[in-house]
C-alpha cells in the first residue's frame, strides 16, 4: 500500500485562509504580511522552540482583539476555491489503492471544509485546532490594549519587520497577560509537527517510508519533504517556493492537480526510482506531457530536484514562482 500526504493550502486550495481571515478587519492583510515575514526569519535562524507556520499562532492575539469568531473562519473558508483537477485526482488515487491524507497548518475550520469537498475523510486530516469561543470565555473582560498598541507599531513600520520589537511583544510583554497564557496553549501543525503527524499516520497504517509520497509547497512543509526524501520516499514540491524546493525529490509546476497522477502511479508501480525516471522523460519531452490529454491551456513543468546543482534549483524556483502566483495570487508571495 502507498500513502500520499498533501499539504492543503497550495496543493489542494489556493486560499491562504488565515491571510483572508485577517483581511476581515482594516489593515489586517498588512499585519499578516509582516508577521509572516517574521515567521520566515525565526524559522531560518532556527529559533529554539519555534516552528515554521507558527504565524497562525502569532496572529491569534489580533484575531481576539478584533473579535474574530470561528464562524468568521468558516465563512471565509466557504469562499475558497479548489485547485483544478483536485477532486478527480484524489478520486483516482483512491481507485489506484492510495491512502490519502492531509497534513495542514490551517485552522480546523478551513482544513475540514476543504477536505470534505475533495473526498478526504476528517479522520485522515491533521491540522491546527483553534477554539476561539472557549478562548473568549477565558478572557471575559481582559484588557487587549497591548495588542492594539502592537498593531499600531506594526503598521507604522510596514513593510519593515522590526524583529526586536516583535520578539519583545510576543515573547515578553504578551506573556505577562492572560492573552499570553492562552496564546501559549495554541499548537500549530507546521514544521517538525507536520513530520510528527505524518509519522503517526504511517505507524497506524503500518507502512514503510519508502511507500510514502509527500506533497507540499512552502516553508511549513520543508521538514516533512526532507524527511520523506531521506527515507527513500517521494517528496514533491507543488508550485513550491524557495524554502521547500531544495528539500524535494521532484518538482511539479502546474495549474491542475491531475498532472501529479502519472508520477504517483509510477511511484506505486516501481517506487521512487520509477517516478523520477518518468519525471526525467517529462522534463525532456513536452510531447509526452501533451499525450496525457488533460485539457488545459497551460502545460505543466516537471523537474528532477534531488541531486540538482544550485543553478538548476534556482531556475526551478523561478519557474515555480510563476505558476505559484498564477494559481495563488496574493497568497503566493507568502512564505
Amino acid at each position: 500500500m502507498a500513502i500520499a500526504f498533501f499539504d492543503l493550502e497550495g496543493p489542494l486550495s489556493p486560499q491562504d485562509n488565515a491571510y483572508e481571515v485577517m483581511g476581515l478587519f482594516e489593515n489586517g492583510h498588512k499585519v499578516f504580511e509582516v508577521i509572516s515575514k517574521y515567521d520566515d526569519i525565526l524559522t531560518l535562524e532556527g529559533r529554539e522552540n519555534y516552528e515554521p507556520g507558527d504565524t497562525l499562532k502569532l496572529i491569534v492575539p489580533f484575531l481576539l482583539y478584533h473579535g474574530i469568531t470561528e464562524e468568521d473562519i468558516k465563512r471565509v473558508s466557504q469562499k475558497a476555491k479548489i485547485i483544478a483537477g483536485t477532486k478527480e485526482a484524489i478520486s483516482e488515487l483512491k481507485r489506484q489503492g492510495f491512502k490519502v491524507f492531509v497534513i495542514s497548518t490551517s485552522y480546523q475550520q478551513h482544513a475540514f471544509n476543504i477536505a470534505e469537498q475533495i473526498g478526504i475523510e476528517k479522520r485522515n486530516v491533521a491540522c491546527t485546532r483553534l477554539e476561539l469561543s472557549k478562548i473568549y470565555e477565558k478572557l471575559k473582560e481582559e484588557d487587549l490594549s497591548i495588542v492594539k498598541k502592537a498593531e499600531e507599531k506594526i503598521l507604522e513600520d510596514y513593510p519593515k519587520v522590526d524583529v526586536e520589537f516583535l520578539d519583545s511583544f510576543f515573547f515578553k510583554e504578551l506573556q505577562k497577560t492572560k492573552v499570553g497564557e492562552i496564546f501559549g496553549e495554541v499548537t500549530i501543525v507546521g514544521g517538525s509537527r507536520k513530520v510528527k503527524a505524518m509519522l503517526s499516520f504511517i505507524e497506524k497504517e503500518n507502512v514503510s517510508m519508502s511507500n510514502v509520497v509527500a506533497i507540499g509547497d512552502s516553508i511549513t512543509d520543508f521538514k516533512m519533504l526532507n524527511k520523506v526524501r531521506e527515507e527513500k520516499g517521494l517528496a514533491i514540491a507543488f508550485n513550491g517556493n524557495e524554502y521547500c524546493i531544495p528539500y524535494a525529490s521532484i518538482g511539479i509546476a502546474t495549474v491542475d492537480q491531475r498532472f501529479t497522477l502519472p508520477v504517483l502511479k509510477a511511484f506505486k508501480e516501481g517506487g521512487k526510482e520509477k517516478a523520477i525516471e518518468l519525471v526525467k522523460e517529462f522534463e525532456d519531452d513536452e510531447e509526452k506531457i501533451k499525450s496525457m490529454a488533460i485539457e488545459t491551456e497551460i502545460l505543466p513543468k516537471y523537474h528532477c530536484i534531488e541531486g540538482a546543482s544550485k543553478e538548476k534549483i534556482d531556475s526551478i524556483i523561478k519557474v515555480h514562482k510563476k505558476y505559484r502566483m498564477l494559481v495563488r495570487g496574493e497568497a503566493g508571495k507568502l512564505g
